[in-house]
């Protein structure tokens, strides 16, 4: 890892306490080595119970703990038949056990499959068929999805239940863990064995299964240790359960708050700062959905949270407004921050919201697309030409000069090769540079003169005139802008080239 980071704001290095951790296998192999360095410090802080107690109930475990405990899955998992490379159906809820559950499986060498269950049940059912699971570990009510459509579910061997139910037989988990004391052996992952296959939710084309190879999530771990701000003095209050495995190898301390992190924009905002003030955390993921309730209950309060000195907002555009909301409940030298990427290459970019208050926001109001900041390092974004149609080889591409709107497409460790079952989507998404892949991220933008990366929407959206393309986020500002237009939306009707442009407007 770096010894020394360079951050945007300080302009100053410093160490990172963590460049002694050992990082030969990647995720599973810096936590077990943060366990021998740092046992006692707290890893996890979480809220034990429901979520609809009234009362929030916080327990904490320290790395050692946590360790053992998924040691004792990992033996157990093992007597029960889960072996190295089985692919397992994971529908847990974000919490406590999704996380020991997934360091358990990743130090077996099984493969976690992760599903959303708000894409729907036909969905669901689909991407189950797809990937063809050996195992199943889930929530119960996912049994009787079993027994009502059998057939998708053939694969599965194996199957264990989240918590116990009188209506279920499965075996749940607290039957298998194990109270062997010893440490499992977690066998040694090489770059290229799968983690897991992580499910896209679907919401601009059918689901599809992202392979993440070991190399992949370390390769992230890197780019997040030198670009993104984060240090293992942190405590990182995380608003996506599933990045709290992460958190963990990076040393923080990880605080996953009594929320449902599927539905960001239900969470109740004064149990968020009571946890941010609690654990006097320093840094935050969050969705801009979140965000959006925490800072107006903190305006109603008259609450400021100084203790965070780094806000990240991703999974979907950053309105000005947002960001300059967050900026006035936190310290002054706070930064929020706002990267680019995809489920299937992340994190690409990254933007500060100081730079686009002070500069980028003229031109996003002007219809200039949204600035989404500067390639991250080990990271290599280009913008080409748009095709439709499937690029098979870099040969085929044309590179579009700065200032130009294009496809954007990037390459680099943090970047996944395939989908899982799925040849016909790899080929459209996936172009091959020799050994090497580009991914095509289905977005359009362009670079301007000082190498920022602008964002004007997804490529399927676009609409295409017979003299003129329009894209999206450019035309909806314009529109967005209007004091009587609450959001728009750009549309085309007939056939791409010959489209004639409409704009859709909720009052």
């Amino acid at each position: 890892m770096n010894e020394e980071v360079r951050t945007e704001e300080e302009g100053v290095n410093r160490p990172d306490p963590l460049s002694g951790v050992d990082s030969e296998h990647g995720l599973i192999q810096r936590i077990v080595t943060y366990v021998r360095q740092n046992p006692n410090k707290t890893a996890l802080g979480y809220h034990e119970g429901k979520l609809s107690d009234k009362q929030t109930n916080y327990r904490e475990m320290s790395y050692l703990e946590l360790n053992q405990e998924a040691d004792s899955y990992a033996h157990g998992l093992v007597k029960f038949g889960l072996l190295k490379g089985m692919k397992v159906l994971f529908l847990v809820r974000p919490g406590r056990d999704f996380l020991i559950l997934t360091l358990a499986l990743g130090k077996l060498g099984a493969v976690p499959v992760f599903i959303d269950p708000g894409m729907g049940k036909r969905a669901l059912l689909q991407c189950i068929e797809e990937v063809a699971p050996d195992a199943m570990i889930t929530v119960p009510e996912v049994g009787i999805l079993k027994r009502l459509r059998p057939a998708f579910f053939k694969s599965i061997r194996l199957r264990l239940i989240s918590v116990p139910t009188w209506w279920s037989a499965a075996p749940a988990l607290k039957d298998v863990k194990s109270d062997d004391p010893s440490p499992f052996e977690a066998y040694p992952a090489k770059e290229n064995d799968p983690f897991a296959i992580v499910f896209t939710t679907g919401s601009t084309g059918i689901p599809k299964g992202v392979i993440y190879h070991f190399g992949t999530l370390n390769a992230q771990i890197e780019t997040i240790d030198r670009s993104l701000f984060v240090r293992s003095s942190d405590t990182i209050l995380e608003g996506f359960a599933p990045f709290a495995l992460r958190d963990i190898a990076m040393g923080t301390t990880c605080i996953l708050p009594k929320m449902d992190t599927t539905r960001p924009a239900l969470v109740d905002p004064k149990v968020i700062v009571e946890a941010v003030q609690r654990y006097e955390a320093t840094f935050s993921f969050g969705s801009p959905a979140l965000w959006k309730r925490v800072i107006a209950w903190c305006h109603e309060h008259e609450v400021k949270l100084p203790q965070l000195q780094h806000v990240m907002m991703a999974g979907a555009p950053i309105p000005v407004e947002l960001i300059e909301g967050l900026q006035s409940i936190l310290d002054e030298k706070a930064q929020v921050h706002t990267p680019y990427g995809a489920t299937e290459a992340l994190p690409l970019t990254v933007i500060s919201g100081k730079e686009i208050i002070a500069d980028t926001r003229v031109k996003t109001e002007a219809g200039h697309g949204i600035c989404i900041g500067r390639v991250l390092h080990g990271v290599r974004v280009k913008v080409i030409a748009v095709r439709d149609e499937a690029i098979a080889q870099w040969s085929g591409v044309t590179e579009l000069p700065a200032g130009e709107i294009g496809e954007i497409v990037a390459m680099g460790p943090v970047v996944t090769e395939a989908y899982y079952n799925q040849p016909e989507q790899t080929a459209n998404s996936k172009i091959r540079d020799g050994q090497a892949i580009w991914h095509r991220m289905g977005d359009v933008g362009y670079f301007d003169e000082k190498g920022r990366l602008w964002y004007c929407g997804r490529k399927s959206h676009r609409v295409v005139t017979s003299d003129q393309t329009l894209y999206t986020i450019p035309c909806e500002t314009l529109f967005n802008s209007h004091p009587v237009v609450l959001r728009s939306a750009l549309v085309g009707v007939g056939p791409k080239g010959h489209q004639q442009p409409g704009i859709v407007i909720e009052p």
